[in-house]
């Protein structure tokens, strides 16, 4: 299947679900860096702390990440959205960082760094992965058609 050019709208939809989820990920942290811990054997405390501004913000930024995750495996492969959208491992690293000052080991870049590179060879190739139909489909598709 040859490669085929995207269109600068799901170019937008990927750099949607790169963006929204490490930005959903680091609101929710920031919310809950405020809050006392939070067991499952207390789900009211949960409940209230998914109307608490960072958490709830958070929560739409993951709502959309999954509506534009969504969007995405509409038109391609898993194994092409999940390698385009990678670069919200260094976005992660990045907001962790400088936006909630948290401390990241030299090992952790390079883990990032690797998780980069090793994307880079996974994302070659075609969005769609053309479906080449078993013997059985065909005949089933061929029984469809003369019985109508």
């Amino acid at each position: 299947m040859a490669h085929h050019r995207l269109t600068l709208q799901q170019i937008g939809v990927l750099a949607l679900v790169a963006i929204c989820a490490p930005l959903g990920d680091a609101c929710l942290s920031r919310g809950m860096r405020h809050l006392p811990a939070i067991t499952l054997t207390h789900p009211l405390e949960l409940v209230s702390a998914v109307f608490t501004p960072w958490i709830a913000f958070g929560i739409l930024l993951l709502i959309g990440f999954f509506a534009s995750y969504l969007t995405a495996l509409s038109w391609a492969d898993l194994t092409f959205v999940l390698p385009a959208t990678a670069l919200g491992n260094v976005i992660i690293v990045l907001l962790s960082h400088f936006w909630l000052r948290e401390p990241i080991s030299l090992a952790r870049w390079a883990g990032v760094a690797l998780i980069t590179i090793g994307v880079s060879f996974v994302a070659q190739g075609p969005s769609r992965t053309e479906h080449v139909p078993k013997t059985s489909e065909i005949q089933s598709a061929a029984n469809d058609e003369a019985a109508s």
